[in-house]
């Protein structure tokens, strides 16, 4: 008796095999025969027991005259037709993953992988919103192909920096006291290991300062925004570790708190990306003032002028250090203005030395293989 799988309406191809021997009017030990196998493998076939490989395939086109993919086809459309429907998870977990870079939240340790009922929740809890519709981003995720303008990376690295500030304990803000350390900051820019005390003076000005691992390709540098009308913060990636590049981006924050910038609703637009490689006439006019102060700390503006004016294009390396000793500065500073201003990033690029190991144990760090503790 043949048997045939009812579970869709997609026969089994061995039907249509049966078809064809009862058109020839071949009885399956022909077909058999004339395929050179036992009668028991075409049996299996026709009763629906077994499926058609391709070689079998190629093999009954060839006997029956017609083209190898038309029994092959026949397999694959059975084979789709009663195969299971996948897990309503993937499609959930490919809309999380299609917009967030999820799987790499929970190997950094800010999501925890479990299922997707509950991954879905710590997702709104992260972005501190009630529902999957109102997560920025997921809800119009279908219609919108191209984040020229806001990023959904860095979006999820500002929530981080949120999430991590919000349980720091720091003195109420103080104005008056942010302007003292602003104007102290030169004396912190001699030393690389000067930069360990940043985290604690910014904390008795009332500042929540956090260090966050960028995310892959999200080329973030740094963020100012206010949990509150009296609750700063400046969040930092020290992607580019180096010393010109720690004192420039924390003064470019600096200054946009002493502003007040960024005390509207969190998005993407409020982080700072690739603040050192993009000309002042494309940027906000925030941006270029918060620039200008950047490279003023780092090297006095009328200084650098005079001393590139002197010495520019012949200047020697043992001039840039006699600068630097001058104002006071250290020499990875110094030759980070003076490679933006002559467009030469590798010109005394060993004077630039790494910084982030020293603010190991005085600033809260996230990333590089450790995680900030933080409850979603």
């Amino acid at each position: 008796m043949t048997v045939f799988s009812c579970l869709s309406d997609v026969p089994h191809p061995g039907e249509y095999v049966r078809e064809e021997l009862d058109a020839r009017g071949w009885s399956q030990r022909d077909l058999a025969y004339i395929l050179g196998v036992p009668e028991q493998a075409v049996n299996m076939i026709t009763s629906g027991k077994r499926g058609i490989s391709p070689e079998m395939a190629k093999a009954l086109g060839t006997a029956f005259d017609v083209s190898a993919a038309y029994f092959a086809n026949l397999q694959q459309a059975h084979e789709m037709a009663n195969a299971r429907a996948p897990d309503p998870a993937v499609a959930r977990r490919a809309a999380l993953q299609a917009i967030f870079p999820v799987r790499e939240m929970i190997r950094r340790g800010w999501l925890s992988d479990t299922d997707i009922g509950m991954l879905e929740a710590q997702v709104m809890r992260f972005f501190r919103r009630n529902s999957l519709e109102d997560v920025p981003y997921l809800a119009h995720a279908a219609k919108k192909a191209d984040y020229s303008e806001t990023n959904p990376l860095q979006l999820a690295w500002l929530f981080r920096v949120r999430q991590l500030a919000g349980e720091m304990v720091v003195p109420a803000f103080s104005m008056k006291k942010l302007k003292t350390f602003t104007d102290e900051l030169p004396r912190y820019m001699l030393d690389p290991e000067e930069v360990r005390h940043v985290p604690r003076a910014l904390a008795e000005c009332g500042v929540r300062f956090v260090v966050v691992e960028t995310l892959p390709k999200a080329n973030i540098d740094g963020v100012c925004f206010w949990i509150d009308d009296k609750s700063p913060v400046i969040g930092m990636t020290t992607r580019h570790d180096r010393i010109d590049n720690f004192w420039f981006v924390l003064r470019h924050e600096i200054e946009h708190v002493l502003n007040l910038d960024g005390r509207g609703e969190l998005n993407a637009d409020t982080v700072d990306v690739d603040i050192e490689g993009v000309g002042d006439e494309a940027l906000p006019a925030c941006e270029v003032k918060a620039n200008k102060a950047a490279q003023n700390a780092c090297v006095p503006t009328d200084e650098l002028a005079s001393f590139y004016v002197r010495k520019y294009p012949y200047i020697a390396e043992k001039d840039v250090m006699a600068f630097a000793r001058r104002i006071q500065r250290h020499p990875g500073i110094v030759v980070g203005q003076l490679q933006r201003k002559m467009d030469r990033y590798n010109w005394l690029a060993r004077h630039k030395v790494k910084v982030r190991q020293h603010l190991a144990g005085s600033a809260l760090v996230d990333g590089w293989g450790d995680v900030a503790p933080a409850e979603l």
